[in-house]
């Protein structure tokens, strides 16, 4: 068997969507509304609001640090401030955090942290669509869940090299599986029908000259994942802080007093972040 065909049969397992944690009935309804110009955002509500947990936890998640409102009470007023992609995104991925927060609290936590930190940036560097800026942040390792879920076998011989041969997760998942958790969040994403502003940040948030329509986002991301790794907070199972790429210095025109001033802003909001990721996972075990 050749690389290829690995890689394609393992991109036909990972993306076999009758054992992925979806809710298809919510979301086959809300993918047709919101290719349909003439659906209201009420429309769309009513269709997400029918899941009550669905709800609980997207109103949860609209109301956390990485997004800042701390007024979102109700999905329609949530598709109004986040965006309709932003929503769908959160309801497709709802289950799957879930089993994040019961299986990996660590990878959790570092994924929240991510789309806080690429909220501080956006709006420290000015750039639009923030919200959706954090969403990406926020799914940016969803490839590591599912390559959990799906090839448990080849993350036992994943860790192993990342111990024995000192590697970065993305080098020993190429070695293993001829791919790694980028690309398959990237393959998750399109699978859900998400819009390339959210799916090419989480491809190619690991190395920024496969970005070719959304670099600004995709340097977002990538900086956000390299300054959660940095501060120690959550665990994304990286042994090892990667350097920032040097591209990200120029799409985004960073220096060093700007990179300061994040880091003391993102270093008060994780304690806010480390409160909302306990309360989650308190009202998750009462609702069960």
């Amino acid at each position: 068997m050749t690389v290829d065909d690995r890689r394609s049969d393992l991109k036909k397992i990972i993306m076999d969507t009758k054992t992925l944690p979806t809710l298809p009935g919510v979301i086959t309804k809300l993918n047709s509304l919101s290719e349909n110009d003439k659906a209201s955002v009420q429309e769309m509500a009513r269709i997400v609001s029918s899941d009550q947990v669905l709800s609980a936890r997207i109103l949860r998640l609209a109301n956390s640090p990485s997004y800042g409102f701390y007024r979102v009470s109700t999905i329609s007023n949530a598709m109004i401030l986040l965006g309709v992609n932003v929503v769908k995104s959160l309801a497709l991925s709802s289950s799957i955090f879930e089993i994040m927060e019961k299986n990996s609290v660590g990878l959790w936590e570092h994924s929240l942290g991510a789309a806080t930190a690429a909220n501080i940036i956006a709006k420290k560097l000015g750039i639009h669509e923030v919200e959706e800026i954090a969403t990406a942040g926020l799914l940016h390792d969803i490839g590591k869940v599912i390559i959990g879920l799906k090839c448990a076998d080849g993350v036992l011989e994943i860790r192993r090299r990342i111990k024995a041969d000192q590697l970065y997760i993305r080098d020993a998942e190429r070695q293993v599986l001829d791919t790694d958790h980028a690309e398959v969040g990237g393959w998750l994403a399109k699978s859900w029908f998400l819009p390339e502003k959210l799916s090419e940040p989480i491809a190619c948030h690991h190395d920024l000259t496969l970005s070719e329509d959304h670099r600004v986002k995709t340097a977002v991301v990538h900086l956000a994942d390299v300054l959660i790794k940095a501060s120690g907070f959550g665990d994304s199972g990286e042994p090892y802080v990667p350097a920032i790429h040097p591209m990200a210095w120029d799409i985004l025109k960073l220096d060093e007093k700007m990179l300061e001033e994040m880091v003391v802003e993102l270093e008060d909001k994780l304690i806010e972040v480390k409160n909302f990721s306990l309360e989650m996972q308190i009202a998750d075990t009462i609702e069960t």
